[in-house]
């Protein structure tokens, strides 16, 4: 396995951490800094947990008004069980006195919205896993 090989597994390790789910490779320059620098470098680095990264990296992404991306964080914190519903909403009013109210407030109606989607999704599962098979 060639030192490239090694650093691509160790980003898609970290992505797939970060992220609760499984990345595969995909083709590019832009994938191959995602996963190689971003994630196995950066995001792999000593001094700062995963956690404490999404804390710093939502803040970011809120005081820009980036809510796409701030709701895949949210989304990752939630699954990974790294910050809770309430958390969430707190980070968020918190952010309202630093970030302005609107983007504060953009954020918790986004946390409100992809705790409900979760909730949803983890009822149908549980409702499918309910049923007999029909086979």
């Amino acid at each position: 396995m060639s030192a490239s090989d090694t650093v691509r597994q160790r980003g898609l390790a970290k992505m797939a951490e970060v992220y609760g789910t499984e990345f595969q490779e995909y083709p590019g320059d832009h994938f191959a800094m995602t996963a190689d620098h971003l994630f196995a470098n950066v995001w792999s680095r000593p001094g700062l947990t995963v956690r404490d990264r999404r804390l710093l990296l939502l803040g970011a992404l809120t005081a820009q008004g980036l809510m796409d991306t701030a709701g895949i964080q949210i989304g990752a914190a939630l699954r990974n069980e790294e910050l809770t519903e309430e958390q969430l909403h707190e980070i968020a009013l918190f952010l309202c006195h630093y970030v302005g109210w609107p983007n504060g407030t953009k954020l918790d109606l986004l946390v409100g919205t992809i705790v409900a989607q979760q909730k949803k999704a983890a009822r149908a599962e549980r409702a499918a896993a309910d049923q007999p098979d029909n086979a």
